[in-house]
């Protein structure tokens, strides 16, 4: 698999994220949108820092379960109750990626999520091979 991300000169500046990413690859995983709920369905932090945090290790821990590395994710999209919040987001994921080129991204603003108390929700697309 091969990841390549670009950010136009004539675009604004990406904080955290590409304008894009070309992928190669045979095998697509795509990943449900993940939140902040522990194993027994209870939401997990009270601020959009923490939450995120928490979206991002079971992220973290649906890729681990197929093999997905960090580099492996080309697309991934936000839905938050708190969308001009970008740069508290940014930081709560790097926390947990350890920082880097961030693949494609769009930040979508939503009035609630499925579960009351969730701020955020992440799903991405990774390509293996």
């Amino acid at each position: 698999m091969t990841r390549t991300l670009k950010n136009p000169a004539g675009i604004h500046a990406a904080p955290g994220f590409s304008h894009i990413a070309i992928s190669s690859g045979s095998t697509w995983v795509h990943f449900a949108g993940q939140v902040a709920l522990d194993h027994e369905f209870n939401v997990v932090g009270e601020g959009l820092f923490e939450q995120t945090q928490a979206a991002m290790k079971n992220l973290k821990t649906a890729m681990d379960e197929c093999g997905v590395a960090w580099t492996n994710i080309v697309r991934r999209t936000i839905y938050t109750t708190q969308p001009t919040e970008y740069a508290v987001i940014t930081e709560a994921i790097d926390s947990v990626t350890g920082g880097g080129d961030g693949p494609a991204q769009t930040i979508l603003g939503v009035t609630g999520l499925a579960v009351p108390g969730l701020v955020i929700e992440i799903e991405c697309t990774a390509v293996l091979d």
